[in-house]
Formats: C-alpha cells, structure tokens, sequence
C-alpha cells in the first residue's frame, strides 16, 4: 500500500486545509444545529467564494469545498457575520462535540452541549485535535458507532452517567456533574500519556493499559445501543440523507428554505426541525432502503490530492450490490477520512488499483490486491467473498 501523507488534523474555518479543488473549509455547529439563516448563508457562501459543493462529516459538520486563497477572507467575514467563528483555531479544533439530534426543548440536551463547549472553550486541554465528547443521553445510544472519546450518557435507571470510550461502565453523575467530570477524563488523558504517540484516542489508551482513576470510574451500564437510524419523520422532523455526504448549494438552501433548523448527524444527515413531509430532491436519500446508504466514500480524486480513484463514481456503481445488512466503504487512499472505523467490505485506492480489506479498516491486511474498477463493477460478487 503506497505512503500517504497523514496530517493527524482535521480542518476548520481558521485553519482550512488545501485539497485537490481548493481550500476545505470546516464548519462545527454549536450544540451540533443551524438555525434557517445560518444554514442559508452557508448555501451562499459556498457559491459566491467555493466551487459550490458542500460535505456533511462524519463528525457532524460541513465542509465547504474548493475555495480559493483569494477567496477565503470574505469567506471567513460571512462565516462571523453568521456567529460560525470561534475566538481562535486552537479553540475551533478543541470543541469537539457530538449530539444526539433527537433532543427535544424541555430535555438535558441543549444545555449539556452549551456547558461543555463553553468549558472547553475556556480550556487549554491540550487535547488531540481528533479527540471528541458525544452527548448522547437519549433513551437509546444513537451515536454509539460514532467516533468520541468521553461519552455523556443514560444509565439503565434514566440517570446521566460520563463514560471514557472503549470502558463497559461509565460514572453515574448529577446533571450539574456531567461536564466537570468529563473534562476531569480529558485532563487524565493527557496525564497519563494518552495525547502522546501514534494513536492519541481514548480506546486505545485504556487498551494499552491506562487505568483510570477510582474516581472517575464507575459501574454504571449505559442504555441499549439504537439501530443505526434511517432517513423518516420522526417526533422532531424528517431525517433526510445526502448521497455520500455532499450537496450542492441549492440543496443546502432548499432545506434552510423547508425547516426551522437543521441539526447535524454523523451518518451523512441531517435532521429538518419540524418538517412533517420528506423534502424532495435529486441528492437527498429519503427512502431508508436506498442503497446509497450501505456504501461510505470520501472525496476521492480529483477533489482530494491523496486519493487514487474516483471512489463516488465507484461507490454509486457498487451500491445495489451490497447487501442490506452490509457496509462497503470506498476509500481514495490509505488514510480512510470517511470512515476511521470497521467496514464490512473495505476498498482503498493505491497507485497499482484496489486492495480488498473484509471486516476491517483502511490499515487492516488485505484479502486481495491489485483490483481494477472493471474488476469490481464486472464481478461485484467479488465483494462480498463470491466468485
């Protein structure tokens, strides 16, 4: 598998990072939502100074595409005028936070998310800028598949708890408790050695050996983990894909144009406040049976310097041939953006074609090499282990 350059950071507004179209320009949502006006201007922005295109992360933000240096100033003024700024980059990168998009007016959500990020904002952690916090203290764990370290959560009783990623149990705590005792796990972390090395993530450091302190650990079982959610109406709104995790700007503005306000997911959604209909359009995955959903690409060439492949192109021509119960992620290179975590089927470009990777990641040994795109698209059995 050929070299990449992995830059061990993910892009913000302050500190954009230079890809195959242009300047990335990362938006984090506070308390993971847009009010209509943001996300209109957002759609405006990404027309007037990018090429159009905009992602939704795995993370739960937007990215603005292919924005130029000359461009990028004014770019950053609207961004201010919209209140989408922090005070500095190492500030933007620090708040870091997931959360559940199911929340309603009168529960701890809102506010939970409000209390951290104005704590982590008035921190100096030195956190890895990957390393997360999820609120997801809904009856069900919607976000326990995504990627976090320090998880606020609900007990089997009801009750918060505040558990370390990669531990069973987490601490029961009071709701005035939560955010302090989840800083306090970040401060540990960086204690104990945990922001130093290769990995610098939370699961990794509890599985090299690190123990936590007895007193922030606890016995408290977190809730059921949900089913993965599905594009539908829900008591909140209409849950609505986007195919691959990019729009065009009139698709962000339709849907600013549709909603009260849009709240952000890590599974390449959104969620339209209050819209009792599915909104319609040619990038939006409504049906929750599309096989769209089952595949997860990145960028891929030409928009990303790195990649080797067309990996959409790919993915688009792959996806009704994964199963319904399946997974296959398409990944332009090695360093696997799209997705950190296990796929069923793994696919990464290389300069001599695609190796196969089964219940794996980007890094993990590959069952064949060498694949060409004709390969796949004529024999996509191939895949799931036929011949």
């Amino acid at each position: 598998m050929s070299a990449v350059a992995i830059k061990g950071w993910c892009p913000g507004a302050l500190r954009p990072m230079q890809s195959g179209d242009g300047l990335v320009v990362r938006i984090r949502p506070r308390g993971g939502r847009l009010d209509a006006a943001q996300a209109a201007g957002i759609a405006d922005l990404a027309a007037r100074y990018g090429n159009g295109l905009i992602d939704l992360t795995s993370r739960a933000n937007l990215q603005i595409r292919g924005v130029s240096d000359e461009g990028y100033p004014a770019l950053i003024d609207g961004l201010a005028e919209l209140g989408l700024l922090d005070t500095d980059s190492d500030t933007e990168a620090q708040r870091n936070v997931l959360v559940t998009p199911f929340w309603t007016a009168d529960d701890d959500t809102p506010s939970l998310a409000a209390e951290l990020e104005r704590a982590l904002a008035s921190a100096s952690l030195g956190l890895p800028t990957k390393f997360g916090f999820a609120i997801d203290d809904g009856s069900e764990r919607v976000l326990a598949g995504a990627s976090a370290d320090i998880r606020i959560e609900r007990d089997r009783n009801g009750g918060l708890l505040v558990r370390a990623d990669g531990a069973r149990y987490g601490r029961s705590v009071s709701r005035g408790e939560a955010v302090d005792i989840g800083l306090a796990i970040a401060e540990w972390f960086v204690i104990s050695g945990g922001a130093k090395g290769e990995k610098r993530r939370m699961v990794a450091h509890l599985a090299g050996g690190a123990s936590l302190p007895e007193l922030l650990r606890g016995d408290a079982e977190p809730v059921a983990r949900s089913a993965a959610p599905v594009p539908g109406l829900y008591s909140t709104g209409a849950l609505v894909g986007v195919a691959f995790g990019q729009m065009p700007h009139q698709t962000l503005s339709h849907l600013a144009g549709s909603a009260l306000a849009l709240r952000m997911t890590p599974w390449r959604m959104v969620l339209a406040e209050r819209m009792h209909e599915m909104p319609r359009g040619a990038d939006l995955v409504t049906d929750p049976d599309d096989p769209a959903l089952r595949v997860i690409a990145c960028s891929g060439a030409p928009r990303c310097r790195e990649a080797h492949a067309d990996t959409r192109a790919l993915a688009s021509a792959l996806a009704s041939f994964v199963p319904a119960d399946a997974r296959l992620h398409v990944s332009g290179c090695a360093k696997g953006c799209a997705q950190s975590g296990s796929a069923d089927v793994t696919l990464v470009a290389s300069s001599e074609g695609f190796d196969l990777i089964r219940r794996g990641t980007t890094r993990d040994v590959p069952v064949l090499r060498g694949l060409t795109r004709s390969d796949l698209v004529a024999n996509p059995s191939v895949l799931m282990g036929g011949h």
